[in-house]
């Protein structure tokens, strides 16, 4: 949970809060995204959009995303996009099959082996 406070000087700071357990919240597919989505989140814009993806996932505790990033690389051909093992946010691109067989690995791992609630796949 995110939330904003105005202070007296005129700056802005930001509490970003996390829920204790082990949970993946967000796991969703974006299918061939717009140009524009890849440049504005630094992703390599150079690739067949019609047959691209990016994969967005959310977890906590948020160290294991780099767990997760590191199962995405071995087990799908993905390019990794942004790793944040401080808001347990991942992102990475491929073609379309990949990343979805990326999130599904990723799922899989953290619900049986490290027995994470994950939720569902979503796709656009």
């Amino acid at each position: 949970m995110n939330s904003v406070l105005d202070t007296n000087d005129g700056k802005l700071r930001i509490i970003q809060e996390t829920v204790p357990g082990k949970q993946v919240t967000l796991a969703h597919i974006i299918a061939s995204p717009d140009e524009i989505v890849y440049k504005k989140l630094g992703l390599n814009p150079n690739i067949d959009y019609q047959k691209a993806a990016i994969g967005i996932l959310s977890m906590t505790p948020s160290e294991v995303s780099v767990i997760a990033g590191d199962l995405a690389i071995k087990t799908s051909v993905i390019e990794m996009g942004f790793i944040d093992r401080f808001s347990g946010t991942l992102m990475f691109t491929g073609r379309i099959s990949e990343v979805d067989s990326a999130i599904k690995t990723i799922l899989a791992y953290l619900r049986d082996t490290l027995k994470f609630t994950v939720c569902e796949i979503t796709k656009t």
